[in-house]
């Protein structure tokens, strides 16, 4: 058997969701469905359909006092259950059960407070006996406790009932109880029997029902008989029956024809209604037809409105205001009027903007308005940067003219004028927004105006740098000028210079610190007046250093991040501007030079601390201009060095062989002078004047000094020890001095101990020659076999003993005085005498070795006996 949908907690859950917040409690809750029709007849009476409901049965309280309620609820469009009607149980006045349904599942519910009882109640159809039974008992149940009475009941055995609740006892219901918010599920069992004895038939009914059953008499005794006397009594029945429906027959035909004419008026009605609804549905195709038109008309007005929208703001772009048109073709560009003519020209632009594809719309395009307007602004366009381009052309030149005809501009006799250009940039300014939207405009238009500004602009500052480097000259005042170096009459005069010459360098400086910043300066205002698309450059006033403190902070490049083909643009432009002016910087150098070449280490290094101070990014023509000046430099320089190798290599030829030649102390006190002027990083120039000059000094000593072989090591210690006398402090702090210190030094040991070899040898000839006989002979002889090769006897080594070291004491005074011999420089005789007593130490220790060694008991004297005697002279 299919589940009841009473015992369905889900519909359960939903009709208290429908209901919820009207304090009722579901006792029962289960799907029915409602009709009106009449079972039995024609399907024009069946002809509604039956509808989904679902009856629920609730209770509230309120107090002590309870009511009972029947609920009716159906469900909406989208699923829901929703209440529909609700009855008050205490209006229940019957319960009837159809008899024409045959399957005994369709009641009525009659409530005696309904306003038009003429109105047949409405039917009710369970799915089956087993619901219809459950949801009657508990109705009948609710009745009897909650108002002490029962309804009616029609249609419906009492006993069949009470048979079916022994059947289907205890009845199970599932009752929702909500506390504190939380709903719990209980289930209450039903004790149907002892609800159909009690509360169907009274105590006073059962005892009339049993005193009548007592008072009958069945007459069960026999079968037969029994079966016999039920069927007479049937047949009496339906006798009765038959004559009772005979009997009726007129009312049944009255109600038969009462039932033909309503169905006539049913008929009637049914086509009024037809006939209405075919009017309704044209009226409402009219209401359709006529609601299309209204929003047809409606989108017509608004895309009217649109166009007229448009057509204004195209007719507003394709108007020339005729001052502005005046303003373009025949105003006046004088200062006062700029302002009109920068909006004359913002106007101008935005006009033709206006009249591009991307803004204007393409549908536009082509119109023949628009293409005459354009050809217009195009006229205008043109006429307007001819004007602005000649006026422009005309007012750079006027300018500097005006400048340049003015003598107080620039430096004067007696009056050193620092150049100023903020007036010039002033007046130029007032037109920077008319270039820039000349650019706009016609970018090729500005060609011609850059090439006028840098002329004319070149003309000025090439004017400024010769009257201020003329001026500088003119103020400087030089000494004597220095003599020329490493030549015989250089002497102390240089002294005296030194320190006059310093003023070269502060005058070169002075004019580094005057012009780099102005250069930069007239650079980033060039490209940015003229509309390069570059970046802005930094403000180049505190550009440029000197020995007094300024700072060499450089600018921000005017070519980083721009494009290739506007950077190149921009280069030969700077080039054209500034063209020339580095003539005047090399006036000034070579003027300095003439007077000390040695300036031109500090003048490289302030050039180079401008350099190293200038970023990668900075502008371009500057950085080729000190790098022009610190190559002129270089150059200069490099001229003076060769100078100094060429009276070194001149000396050398007329150099006599003895003696300290005279481009040793000079170098010294050259390379003195030149580390007094060393300006930050002309460290690497003074190293390589270095490293080239004394490489030429030392290979032409080793070429005097083989003029003469006999006294080439006298003249290379002397020389070579001259040498690190005169530049010991100076190889202390100078690390490229150093080097060469030290191979001065290692020269000098090797000079000396040939020198000194040369000496002991010739004194004690016999002694060492025997000796440097017994060691060939040792590499092919045994010790033992040496003594008695030819010479080499002990009678002879006596006999060499005897002539080498018999008047020892004269022997060695005789080797101080070849020692001394030839030697100029006297201060280097102890060092040398005391080398030589010790290299002839051991020279006579190893050659009594190899006596005791070959000659085993000769009699040799001791080298400490030797020695003592070397101590005592």
């Amino acid at each position: 058997m299919a589940r009841s949908s009473a015992d369905d907690v889900e519909l359960k859950r939903a009709c208290e969701a429908s209901i919820e917040g009207s304090k009722h409690k579901i006792v029962l809750s289960i799907r029915v469905a409602k009709s009106r029709g009449i079972f039995g007849k024609s399907a024009k009476l069946g002809r509604q359909m039956a509808k989904a409901r679902v009856i629920a049965i609730t209770t509230k309280s309120k107090g002590q006092k309870t009511k009972a309620f029947l609920r009716v609820l159906k469900y909406s469009n989208g699923g829901l259950l929703e209440p529909a009607k609700l009855y008050k149980l205490k209006h229940l006045s019957k319960v009837e059960v159809i008899q024409n349904d045959p399957s005994g599942c369709t009641f009525m519910l009659g409530f005696d407070n309904l306003r038009s009882q003429s109105v047949a109640p409405p039917q009710w159809t369970m799915r089956n006996k087993d619901d219809r039974n459950r949801l009657l008992l508990c109705i009948l149940n609710i009745s009897k406790e909650v108002l002490g009475r029962l309804p009616k009941v029609v249609g419906i055995d009492i006993v069949e009932m009470a048979l079916w609740a022994k059947e289907n006892s205890p009845l199970t219901t599932n009752r929702t109880i909500t506390e504190d918010g939380v709903a719990t599920s209980v289930i209450i069992q039903i004790d149907t029997q002892v609800t159909v004895e009690k509360d169907l038939l009274s105590q006073a009914e059962v005892e009339d029902m049993e005193a009548l059953l007592g008072t009958y008499f069945m007459g069960v005794g026999e079968a037969d008989v029994f079966s016999e006397r039920m069927k007479r009594e049937l047949q009496a029945l339906e006798a009765a029956n038959v004559h009772a429906l005979l009997e009726s027959e007129a009312i049944i035909e009255e109600v038969l024809h009462c039932l033909e004419v309503a169905i006539i008026c049913v008929e009637d009605m049914d086509e009024w209604l037809g006939i209405f609804n075919a009017k309704l549905k044209h009226m409402r195709e009219d209401i359709e037809l006529i609601e299309a038109r209204n929003n047809k008309l409606e989108l017509h007005s608004a895309n009217h409105k649109e166009l007229m929208e448009e057509l204004d703001k195209l007719v507003g772009w394709l108007h020339i205001p005729p001052e502005l048109a005046t303003c373009l073709t025949a105003g006046s560009f004088d200062e006062p009027r700029v302002m009109k003519n920068i909006e004359a020209c913002e106007w101008l632009i935005g006009a033709i903007r206006h009249l591009q594809v991307p803004i204007l719309d393409p549908s536009y395009a082509n119109m023949q308005a628009v293409k005459e307007k354009r050809v217009e602004l195009e006229k205008l366009k043109s006429t307007f940067v001819r004007r602005a381009s000649e006026f422009l052309r005309n007012y750079f030149a006027s300018l500097v003219d005006f400048m340049i005809n003015d003598k107080t501009y620039f430096s004067r006799r007696g009056s050193l004028k620092r150049p100023d250009h903020a007036d010039l940039r002033y007046k130029c300014r007032t037109y920077a927004q008319l270039l820039q939207h000349l650019k706009s405009l016609d970018s090729n238009s500005l060609g011609p105006l850059r090439k006028e500004y840098c002329h004319s602009l070149n003309l000025l500052l090439r004017r400024e740098a010769r009257e201020f480097a003329n001026e500088l000259r003119a103020s400087t005042k030089v000494g004597k000028a220095p003599t020329v170096w490493f030549e015989s009459s250089a002497g102390s005069g240089q002294t005296a210079n030194s320190a006059e010459t310093g003023v070269l360098s502060e005058a070169y400086s002075k004019m580094l610190t005057v012009f780099i910043p102005l250069l930069v300066d007239e650079s980033s205002f060039f490209a940015h007046f003229m509309c390069f698309d570059v970046p802005k450059l930094a403000n180049g006033s505190n550009c440029g250093s000197d020995g007094n403190g300024k700072t060499d902070d450089d600018q921000e490049g005017i070519d980083s991040g721009s494009s290739t083909t506007e950077l190149s643009f921009l280069n030969e432009s700077l080039q054209e501007l500034l063209d020339g002016i580095q003539e005047d910087f090399y006036s000034l150098l070579d003027w300095a030079f003439k007077f000390d070449p040695l300036r031109c280490i500090s003048m490289h290094g302030i050039t180079e601390r401008y350099l190293s101070g200038q970023k990668v990014d900075t502008a371009r023509f500057v950085r080729l201009l000190l790098d022009d000046l610190e190559t002129r430099i270089s150059m200069n320089f490099g001229r003076f060095v060769d100078d100094c190798i060429y009276m070194i290599e001149k000396t050398e030829r007329n150099a006599r062989q003895l003696g300290v030649l005279p481009y040793i102390p000079r170098f010294a006190f050259l390379a003195t002078r030149m580390e007094q002027y060393i300006q930050g990083q002309s460290r690497d120039l003074v190293d390589q004047t270095y490293t080239k000059i004394v490489s030429i000094m030392f290979v032409c000593l080793e070429r005097t000094a083989q003029m003469e072989p006999k006294y080439s090591d006298i003249a290379l210690l002397e020389n070579y020890a001259a040498f690190q006398n005169s530049l010991y402090d100076l190889a202390n702090v100078v690390p490229t001095l150093a080097k060469f210190y030290r191979q001065a030094s290692e020269s000098y040991d090797q000079a000396c101990t040939r020198h000194i070899n040369m000496v002991i040898f010739i004194t004690f000839e016999r002694l060492f020659i025997f000796a440097r006989r017994i060691e060939e002979l040792m590499v092919t002889l045994t010790p033992q076999e040496i003594q008695f090769q030819v010479g080499m006897s002990k009678a002879d080594l006596r006999k060499m003993l005897k002539s080498s070291l018999s008047g020892l004491d004269k022997t060695i005074n005789a080797m101080n005085k070849k020692l001394q011999k030839n030697l100029t420089s006297e201060e280097l005789l102890p060092s040398l005498w005391e080398k030589c007593k010790k290299d002839f130490l051991d020279k006579y220790g190893s050659f009594v070795k190899l006596v005791n060694q070959i000659y085993p008991g000769e009699s040799v004297p001791p080298v400490s006996e030797i020695r003592e005697l070397l101590a005592q002279m």
